[in-house]
């Protein structure tokens, strides 16, 4: 639906389950995921485990990501794995367990690398050892303020009688620094690749790879673990109108969401004097993408992707925004359209 691929940051502490996380989105059928591993130190582990398993796997080396004095190489890993001929529906950035997730997520944000945009944040925690590595219970990480979304993870070793307590204490924690990060909770990295990236098909495509059906088919032989629950699935919500709608009410949508909502795309299409304007609108967590789209659509639609969201409420919400602009004049909704897509320019 959009020129530009997500970029996600994947970020956590040393053991929090970043590469376990990234593994489940790899055997997902249906989707084509690039991979940029931030390799640290001189062995490289977390190369070793996830090359192969992907169309295009990059690796840079040189250490931690966000202290490489020359970044013109993440930049052409980006421009690489966004290339059009790959089709890819999303890049990851695998970060080192000492990388900072608010200098990744600025380097995505100013790469000068086309085709690509800002796909969130994801911080991966081990809720197990929350308060003896990120958090002294002292001022909350800061880590958590440029997080989009934070994955409680091993949540099934926490001991069940203080489960439940450990966990909304860690919640809290983040709530203090971002009320607006949405938190799941998850055991071995299983979160619903919705959230991420959109899942097109049910199968492999024709010129997919194999390695990742061989991962799955190997998964389900040798997992002894009882691990026969996926993932907790995020909640979605759609509408869709013929015609022009209504820019300023887009805005208003893209900047408050409803409750629960991770993810809004859409395509649709603004009255602009005698001609129409296509737009494609993309927010992740606190984040807000807009870019032209040529020609413009006959058919407005917009979808809301969500834990915990409310599909009767989000619905009506997308329903409103996608009001007709048959006898309005529109032209501050416009220019309010405008300034946003200028705002992002910077990483279209």
């Amino acid at each position: 639906m959009s020129p530009h691929v997500p970029v996600t940051v994947l970020t956590g502490h040393l053991g929090a389950g970043k590469t376990t996380l990234l593994n489940r989105l790899l055997r997902r059928p249906g989707a084509r995921i690039g991979v940029i591993v931030n390799d640290f130190g001189a062995i490289n582990i977390d190369a070793a485990l996830v090359t192969g398993q992907v169309d295009e796997p990059v690796s840079i080396a040189g250490g931690c990501l966000c202290c490489l004095e020359d970044v013109s190489g993440l930049d052409a890993a980006l421009e690489r794995l966004a290339h059009p001929r790959l089709a890819l529906d999303a890049i990851v950035i695998e970060a080192s367990g000492l990388a900072e997730p608010g200098a990744l997520a600025q380097l995505v944000h100013a790469s000068a690398a086309p085709r690509i945009r800002p796909g969130g944040v994801v911080d991966v925690v081990d809720a197990v050892e929350y308060f003896t590595t990120v958090d002294d219970g002292g001022m909350p990480p800061a880590r958590f303020s440029v997080a989009t979304l934070v994955v409680l993870n091993k949540v099934d070793l926490l001991p069940p009688a203080t489960r439940d307590a450990t966990l909304t204490a860690i919640e809290d924690r983040v709530r203090e620094v971002n009320p607006a990060a949405q938190v799941v909770r998850t055991s071995r990295g299983r979160i619903d690749p919705a959230l991420l990236h959109d899942v097109a098909l049910a199968e492999d495509p024709p010129d997919q790879l194999p390695l990742a059906a061989l991962l799955r088919a190997e998964r389900a032989t040798q997992d002894a673990d009882g691990d026969t629950h996926d993932h907790v699935h995020a909640a979605s919500a759609s509408a869709r109108r013929d015609g022009a709608v209504d820019a300023g009410r887009i805005v208003d949508l893209l900047l408050d969401p409803p409750v629960g909502a991770y993810r809004i795309k859409g395509t649709i299409a603004v009255d602009a004097g005698r001609h129409r304007r296509g737009y494609v609108v993309h927010v992740v967590g606190s984040q807000v993408h807009v870019a032209t789209l040529r020609p413009a659509p006959d058919v407005s639609e917009l979808v809301a992707i969500g834990i915990g969201l409310d599909a009767g409420a989000a619905r009506a919400r997308l329903e409103d925004a996608l009001a007709s602009t048959a006898g309005q004049p529109g032209g501050d909704g416009r220019r309010r359209l405008e300034r946003l897509r200028r705002l992002t320019s910077s990483t279209s």
